[in-house]
């Protein structure tokens, strides 16, 4: 059974359609002009549709070349015999159109009215000034169109509306309301830019990906994988929309396919300058201005897919020779023109240049396109780049998470080492690798043992004590970071890729340690040293997340959330894993927002797309994430499964989040109801953090039990709001003063300044408390207010199911621990597992279910869990 293609997008136009097809005492209709593919005929026939469902009489007529031929050829079917001359004619199709109108009347559907015989478009043309009927006419933009058609928009009898293909956002919606569910953002964006929102073309590519099992279903996200294959459905669109090519054109449009953008004047070199115009002219090619330079490209992208299909790979090669050859002689100095005639010769029938590879790769690798940079590098190594191409092309292996190849390859890096410069270079990344990649810690920290027992060159140290600053910071080490890392970056000259892991170590210290606000000047120095280094260009992620982390922990949210959208927007073009990574970047910031159902849609593209080649640790980074996400939603059976399967994805360079990774347990405990196993749990995550001396992660573990409802650690956030940096730890504080001494006015205080933070769920929870301590004094009118506030935020929290939530929504007259107890028991757990839980007597259990029984006038469970629910 075939997928149902709604009418998605089209609300403005339905509109339009609506009111000219609703004038009074006039012509009624409408025109229709757009691209082939573009929706025309869909928006008409769903006005037929509208109509007839309104009691209308409709008609539906196609026009096409084959019956332009014949005197009302497109009528034929309609209308029956018919004959005499053409008035009498004419008066005869209108008498058979018009038959069996009734007060709705009549409205005539007319698609492709260009290919309308004469009498066809004459007969259309006296309808609609006749005003008997209503009038729907669709014409392909660009196309002859008989004069009597022409007419109805240039007289001003009907308007006429220019059909635009779908937007980013519309194609969006219109793939998931097909597919019933998520699509990555990388695929909904190569989806756009191959069909540029046209919806017949949209229609074919989804439907040939799903036969091919390209686009498929991954753990309820749907994912676009590997390259297109333009199906022969597609391809015929497609040749149909390029129309015939003679030579001439086939070898311009083909030229473009394999080399574009391509300077106008260099692809009249390379082909006829006569033909690139007649090329323009037909829609096939489109001209742009670049600076100084005029630059050619394909009209449209899907031209380009079906021409290289239909190039022979003899004859693709011996033109992406010429094209590199040509490019070169013009003497392109930008990075960018090196990099697309490297591109081009690498497939081509030239002897390889390993100088152009190995810079050619390096630019790749600045714009963070890391399969190409990986392709580019290999074949630079490969023709004997040396050293340089070498160690690029390990550094690319790692960074794609192919580190058992890469530990190989740096192996012989070092071996090619002539001096402390390269020693360090080629243990640096060595180091890296076993670190991150390889999860090999110990190995990494003794391969810079090793080079600093033989490097004596003092700067070539210091790029060593960089490293180890990034890798103290990720064994929980931060004062030790914060050390090395200072020690680096004392120097003024210290390259710009040390420069970047240095400030990982600092950022990453300076954050868990609460002096979030000496972050600043250390960030804008390495963020500029990735901005001139090509090697630095891919830790920029790393050290944005970092940065994001030390926002978060200080309550800079909007600050946090700024960082992310930077990264989102640099890397959303960008295909593999940094694509990832600022996805997952961006479902972190809405998680410190509150904003969960974003960060849970982001954090579970990042993991779907992660899982199958990550082991840099960043899949476990965001599973982290998108538990705590999970649970914070009240979906324990779900937060439950990612917990375990982050636990299974644990990564020995990421310790210092161990207090987090305790954090999560808590909240998955506190989605099952069991409130105080949550906060014994978060009490564990702030001894884990006061361990390491991470006290703003001491800070936020210590608050989420007061979010729990802890009141036992007012005097202790006070303390630490004395020493950390930020609006949280004051606010934190507050919150947790207010609630140990049942302070409503408190408490509502504390939501206003996690709101004005951007911390919208503590807000939420912090007014959700006021309401219960209002309840408790007997104020109707502020626990209403404050009960409201709770809500709005919680939905602002997009559906936000926290302890201090749930207990707002549905008040009872039950203690918190009856509260727990009777939450549990709802869940069907007996009175022995919920004391094995909690850790009491059964006896205890059946005492605290005895009494919460007799308050809420129960007497079995199916009735516990209806009360719970609200039913």
């Amino acid at each position: 059974m075939g997928r149902v293609w709604p009418l998605t997008g089209r609300v403005e136009e339905l509109r339009f359609i609506d009111a000219a097809a609703g004038r009074v005492g006039a012509a009624r209709g409408v025109v229709l002009a757009g691209a082939a593919g573009v929706g025309k005929t869909r928006l008409a026939r769903e006005t037929l549709t509208t109509a007839a469902q309104r009691g209308a009489v409709t008609r539906w007529v196609a026009a096409t070349a084959s019956a332009r031929g014949l005197p009302l050829g497109a009528f034929g079917t309609l209308m029956g015999t018919v004959g005499g001359d053409p008035a009498r004619i004419l008066r005869q199709a209108s008498d058979a159109l018009l038959a069996g109108a009734g007060p709705a009347g009549v409205v005539i559907g007319v698609d492709d009215a260009h290919l309308l015989d004469e009498l066809s478009a004459l007969l259309v043309h006296r309808l609609v000034l006749s005003a008997a009927v209503t009038v729907v006419v669709t014409v392909r933009s660009g196309e002859s169109t008989p004069d009597a058609v022409t007419a109805l928009w240039k007289d001003g009898h009907l308007d006429r509306l220019e059909v635009q293909p779908l937007s980013g956002p519309e194609t969006a919606a219109l793939l998931e309301a097909v597919l019933g569910g998520p699509v990555d953002s990388a695929g909904l964006d190569r989806m756009w830019a191959l069909t540029r929102g046209n919806a017949l073309f949209l229609r074919q590519l989804v439907e040939g990906e799903l036969e091919a099992g390209r686009l498929r279903a991954v753990d309820g996200l749907w994912r676009w994988s590997g390259q297109p294959v333009v199906s022969p459905g597609l391809a015929e669109l497609v040749e149909a929309r390029m129309g015939g090519l003679t030579e001439p054109l086939r070898e311009v449009v083909d030229v473009l396919a394999l080399g574009e953008p391509l300077g106008v004047s260099l692809l009249a070199r390379l082909t006829d300058a006569a033909a690139v115009e007649s090329a323009e002219a037909r829609g096939l090619v489109s001209v742009e201005r670049d600076g100084r330079r005029l630059n050619a490209r394909l009209a449209h992208p899907l031209y380009g897919e079906v021409r290289r299909a239909d190039v022979g790979l003899l004859r693709s090669r011996r033109l992406r020779g010429r094209i590199a050859v040509a490019a070169g002689e013009t003497g392109g100095r930008r990075a960018e023109d090196a990099l697309r005639r490297a591109v081009l010769a690498v497939d081509s029938d030239l002897a390889p240049d390993p100088e152009l590879l190995t810079a050619a790769a390096r630019t790749a690798v600045e714009l963070l396109d890391l399969a190409l940079a990986e392709r580019l590098a290999r074949a630079a190594a490969a023709a004997g780049g040396g050293f340089d191409a070498q160690l690029l092309f390990s550094c690319v292996l790692s960074w794609i998470s192919r580190g058992a190849e890469a530990d190989i390859e740096l192996s012989a890096v070092a071996e090619l080492a002539g001096n402390d410069a390269q020693r360090t270079q080629a243990a640096v990344p060595r180091a890296a690798n076993l670190f991150w990649t390889l999860r090999r810690p110990a190995e990494a920290e003794a391969v810079l043992d090793s080079a600093e027992g033989i490097v004596i060159d003092v700067d070539a140290r210091l790029v060593l004590t960089a490293v180890r600053a990034a890798f103290h910071a990720g064994r929980g080490r931060p004062l030790q970071a914060i050390e090395a890392a200072r020690t680096a970056l004392d120097c003024a000259t210290l390259p710009d890729q040390a420069v970047v892991l240095a400030t990982w170590g600092l950022v990453a210290g300076l954050g868990v340690v609460g002096q979030a606000d000496e972050v600043g000047p250390a960030v804008s120095r390495a963020y500029l040293a990735t901005a001139q280094s090509i090697d630095a260009a891919v830790l920029r992620f790393g050290l944005s997340d970092f940065h994001v982390d030390a926002l978060r922990l200080a309550g800079y949210v909007h600050e946090a959330e700024s960082v992310a959208l930077d990264r989102r927007e640099e890397s959303s073009n960008v295909p593999g894993p940094l694509q990832l990574f600022g996805v997952g970047l961006l479902g972190r910031a809405a998680l410190a927002s509150g904003r969960l159902r974003t960060a849970v849609r982001w954090l579970r593209e990042a993991r779907v797309g992660l899982a199958t080649f990550d082991t840099v640790g960043w899949l476990f980074r965001y599973l982290l994430s998108l538990t705590q996400a999970l649970a914070m939603t009240g979906d324990a059976v779900v937060a439950r499964q990612t917990l375990a399967e982050m636990e299974a994805q644990r990564h020995p360079a990421f310790v210092f989040l161990d207090p987090e990774v305790v954090l999560a347990r808590a909240w998955v405990a506190a989605a099952q109801g069991a409130v105080s196993e949550a906060i014994t749990l978060a009490h564990e995550a702030a001894a884990v953090a006061v361990g390491r001396g991470q006290l703003a992660h001491e800070m936020l573990a210590l608050h989420t039990a007061v979010c729990f409802g802890d009141r036992t650690v007012a005097a202790r956030l006070a303390e630490l709001a004395g020493h950390l940096d930020g609006p949280r730890a004051p606010a934190a504080a507050a919150h947790a003063a207010a609630l140990a001494t049942d302070d409503g006015d408190a408490l509502q205080a504390a939501s206003a300044r996690f709101e004005e933070m951007g911390d919208l769920l503590a807000a939420a929870d912090a007014a959700a408390h006021a309401a219960a301590a209002y309840m408790r004094h007997d104020r109707p009118g502020p626990t209403r207010a404050a009960a409201a506030r709770a809500h709005r935020l919680g939905e602002a929290c997009e559906g936000a199911r926290t302890p201090a939530l749930v207990a707002a929504a549905r008040p009872l007259p039950l203690t918190e621990r009856e509260r727990e107890i009777v939450t549990l028991a709802a869940q069907g757990l007996s009175n022995r597992e919920i004391a094995e839980r909690l850790i009491v007597s059964v006896r205890t259990i059946e005492g605290h279910l005895y009494r919460a029984s007799a308050k809420l006038g129960i007497t079995n469970r199916a009735e516990l869990a209806a009360i719970l629910r609200g039913d």
